[in-house]
């Protein structure tokens, strides 16, 4: 699965966009260097109902932006990305 398909599943699931879970962290102060990934994922799993892989994709994005590696790009394998920038905004943008 790419990288974008778990974000969009996030969305399927939560009805809430990567953007959105960003600004919440960013409200909690989860996006600050010293913050480790299993507190971000505790709240994830607790508020949101999200198992480890998917909250890790959003710790990601949470800790380092919409960039991703280009490992991925173009190459056909199952964990193929279209871009090494992720879509926050939306599955609908």
């Amino acid at each position: 699965m790419s990288f974008q398909a778990y974000l969009d599943n996030i969305e399927a699931k939560t009805g809430k966009k990567p953007s959105e879970f960003v600004a919440m962290a960013k409200e909690k102060g989860f996006d600050a260097p010293g913050t480790k990934a299993g507190v971000i994922v505790d709240w994830l799993k607790q508020d949101f109902g999200l198992g480890r892989g998917h909250a890790m994709a959003l710790v990601y994005v949470i800790k380092n932006g919409p960039q991703i590696s280009d490992k991925h790009v173009g190459s056909a394998g199952a964990h193929r990305d279209e871009s090494d920038t992720l879509r926050l905004t939306g599955k609908e943008s």
